[in-house]
C-alpha cells in the first residue's frame, strides 16, 4: 500500500527524493537474501525464561504487540475457514488436501503420515477429512508403487476434474483477499510468516511451572 506524499524540497547539486513515512518492506531479491538466526548452541534443551517469573521484568509493550499478532493469526484463520466454505464449497483442511494431492510429486499417490506432516495437520483430523472426499469420489487410498502393503492416498479423475474447476474460484478468492497489498508486499508477507513458522516449531518451553489445570 502506498499514500500520498509531497515531493521533498530539491538540494543544489543532488536530485530530490521523495520522504519516506516507514521502511520498505523487503523485495523478493531481499528477502531471498536476508539469511536466518544462528540456532543456539543449546536448541534442544528446553529454553528458560527467568522474565516470566518475574512480571516486572517483562516488556509490557512486547507482550501486547505479541498478543495482537497471535490473536489476529487466530482470527485469521477462523475467517479464511469460513470464506472458504461461504465462497469455495470446501473447508480450508479439504482445499489443502486437494491442493497438495494436485501436485505431480504426489501423483501416484502419498502415505497417510507423510500427508499430514506436509500439511501440519494431525493423523486423526486427516483421516476425517480423508473420509469425506472419498466418499465425495475425489479421493482415494490405494495400494503403493512400492510396497503394496502400504496404502497411500491419491486425486481422483472425479477429483482432479473437480480442482481445476475450484482452483479458477481461488484465484479470484485470493485476488479480492490481497487487492490492497504491493507484489513486495506480499513477498515481505511470506517471507515473515515463513519465519514466524520456523520459530514457532522450535518454542520449548520448561516443563517447570507447566499450568494445571485440575488442581485436585
Amino acid at each position: 500500500m502506498t499514500t500520498d506524499q509531497k515531493p521533498a524540497r530539491a538540494t543544489r547539486g543532488r536530485t530530490s527524493r521523495p520522504a519516506e513515512s516507514a521502511p520498505r518492506p523487503p523485495t523478493a531479491k531481499r528477502a531471498a537474501r536476508r539469511e536466518p538466526a544462528p540456532a543456539s548452541p543449546n536448541s534442544n534443551e528446553p529454553t528458560q525464561l527467568p522474565a516470566a517469573a518475574d512480571p516486572a521484568q517483562r516488556n509490557v509493550g512486547h507482550d501486547h504487540l505479541n498478543n495482537r499478532i497471535f490473536f489476529r493469526l487466530f482470527q485469521l484463520g477462523n475467517q479464511l475457514q469460513q470464506q472458504a466454505v461461504q465462497q469455495l464449497g470446501i473447508t480450508t483442511v479439504q482445499w489443502a488436501v486437494l491442493g497438495a494431492l494436485s501436485q505431480d510429486k504426489f501423483a501416484s499417490g502419498i502415505p497417510l503420515a507423510q500427508l499430514g506432516e506436509y500439511l501440519v495437520v494431525t493423523r486423526q483430523s486427516l483421516d476425517g477429512v480423508l473420509k469425506r472426499l472419498e466418499r465425495d469420489g475425489l479421493v482415494q487410498r490405494v495400494a503403493g508403487a512400492e510396497d503394496r502393503r502400504a496404502r497411500v492416498v491419491q486425486m481422483t479423475p472425479r477429483g482432479r476434474a473437480f480442482w481445476t474447476e475450484v482452483r479458477a474460484r481461488i484465484y479470484q478468492f485470493y485476488d479480492q483477499a490481497c487487492a490492497r497489498f504491493s507484489f513486495d508486499e506480499r513477498v515481505a508477507i511470506v517471507h515473515y510468516l515463513n519465519e514466524l513458522q520456523k520459530d514457532l516449531g522450535q518454542v520449548n518451553l520448561p516443563r517447570i511451572g507447566f499450568p494445571k489445570r485440575n488442581q485436585n
